[in-house]
């Protein structure tokens, strides 16, 4: 079993390396590592962008996440929608407005550099956390599926999958992720309905009782409007995932990227839209599954295990038969170098552009700082999962989301403080004001958790944003204008 999946896993790093040198052939200069020229299809970007959301994260957190919440998790999805809209039409035009190499440039010209660094700073505490994350799922399951019989440990399999990831970007960074993105989103779509077959077959039912008998399950509920003090609660569902997808779409370097790398505008916002309705079908199908699989447990007596995130695997390496665990190892393998592979490019990117200024030194001495940073970014990542490890979660896309409900909130402040309103800010305050935000939202949390026992979700997300606007409003040169005003009337 382990060879026939280490087998696949040559197999798909050979294919991921050709499309490499195809791209990056005729120009691995910084044009193509940032922005690929500004020639991607937006179709080719908008399929891609499937892939690199979903990640591993979802193709094993998604359908376990189905026992402990049902299938509420669409409440979220319903409003990524809407959030992708407000990306389209307000925060695209600016981006393509100001002709924008990393979107964090806004905050430079807004309110100036201290805000501009900020604000990388977070996407780069945000990206790093959360990709890291995704991967260490995907490579803890290799890890246990493939390697661990050979007795090579976990840190080794991650580096060299971190390897392989650097391998076929280091040239070409965004202008490769987008034709391997493409090829990835096929193999994860593919592995799900393949899997989604299998278990239909084993269960000895046809595609239209399975589908009646997802509807009719106890797990089928989507709506929650009756308990205000659940984490399910619509309200809080939908609008947390409005502002996720605001904050981890709109105003991440990461998907903000490849969006920057169409033609034009209008083929940005035509990638959005068709990114974001695709995306609901999609992520609906891994709750099928999920509902499936916990069918086919209680059907055959499968003792399943305490974490959500481990339901997929165990039943795929041994009990549904071989061919959903040739499936489910295509999925997981395209998984971790979907997100991976571009998280790494954009934290690349930020760092150079945003942080270092290469644009400032001669081509070659850039191309040469790039590759470094490229490199050092890589070993974070390692280093990254290796504490993620020790430290242990039940599910992983849970405190995905968490961490990135603390680290955007001052992002959506800033930008949102930046887009509607015209007030001038001390810049030099703005870095105090986005650290004290998510410092005051843990205090917050833990008070209303210990006094009213109410359990805070992504709302944390809005709280935090709303919190920095008003830190930004308390250290503006309006309000200080104002008041010497009033003191020289007075004299």
């Amino acid at each position: 079993m382990g060879t026939i999946i280490l087998f696949i896993l040559i197999l798909y790093f050979a294919f991921l390396t050709c499309i490499s040198f195809l791209t990056s052939r005729n120009n691995s200069g910084n044009d193509a590592f940032f922005l690929g020229n500004r020639k991607s299809p937006w179709y080719v970007v908008a399929f891609g962008m499937i892939g690199s959301s979903l990640s591993g994260v979802t193709f094993i957190s998604v359908p376990g996440m189905v026992r402990e919440t049902d299938m509420t998790y669409m409440q979220m999805i319903f409003g990524f929608f809407f959030g992708y809209a407000v990306i389209a039409f307000v925060l695209l035009p600016l981006y393509y407005k100001l002709n924008l190499t990393t979107i964090y440039g806004y905050l430079d010209q807004r309110f100036g550099k201290r805000a501009y660094k900020t604000g990388a700073s977070f996407f780069i505490l945000s990206k790093t956390i959360g990709a890291a994350a995704r991967l260490y799922l995907v490579t803890l399951i290799l890890h246990k599926l493939v390697f661990s019989q050979w007795n090579i440990p976990f840190y080794l399999v991650t580096l060299g999958i971190i390897g392989l990831i650097w391998i076929y970007t280091f040239r070409s960074g965004i202008k490769t992720i987008i034709w391997t993105d493409a090829l990835q989103t096929c193999c994860l779509i593919a592995a799900l309905i393949l899997i989604i077959w299998q278990v239909i077959n084993k269960l000895g039912i046809d595609f239209s009782t399975s589908f009646s008998l997802i509807f009719q399950s106890e797990y089928s509920r989507i709506f929650v409007f009756d308990d205000w003090m659940s984490k399910q609660h619509f309200v809080k569902q939908f609008f947390s995932g409005v502002l996720i997808a605001i904050v981890m779409n709109g105003l991440d370097q990461d998907m903000m990227q490849k969006n920057l790398t169409c033609k034009n505008l209008k083929d940005a916002q035509k990638n959005m839209l068709s990114f974001g309705f695709l995306y609901i079908p999609i992520n609906y199908l891994f709750l099928c599954l999920g509902v499936l699989l916990l069918f086919f447990a209680s059907k055959f007596q499968v003792a399943l295990p305490e974490k959500s995130d481990e339901i997929l695997p165990l039943l795929a390496s041994e009990y549904l038969g071989f061919p959903v665990l040739v499936f489910f190892s295509i999925g997981i393998i395209a998984a971790a170098f979907s997100s991976a592979d571009s998280a790494l490019t954009s934290l690349t990117t930020t760092i150079c552009v945003d942080l270092l200024d290469i644009k400032k030194a001669d081509a070659i001495q850039s191309v040469k700082i790039r590759r470094k940073i490229h490199l050092l970014i890589s070993f974070l990542f390692l280093f990254v999962i290796l504490i993620i490890d020790n430290a242990g979660q039940t599910s992983i896309l849970n405190t995905i989301y968490k961490v990135a409900s603390y680290t955007y909130g001052p992002l959506l402040g800033m930008f949102f403080f930046g887009l509607f309103t015209k007030i001038s800010v001390k810049d030099k305050n703005i870095p105090f004001v986005c650290i004290l935000a998510p410092v005051l939202c843990v205090g917050l949390e833990l008070l209303l958790n210990y006094s009213f026992h109410y359990q805070v979700g992504n709302e944390i997300l809005l709280l935090n944003g709303l919190l920095t606007v008003i830190g930004l409003l308390s250290v503006s040169v309006f309000k200080r204008k104002s008041k010497s005003k009033i003191f020289q009337n007075r004299k």
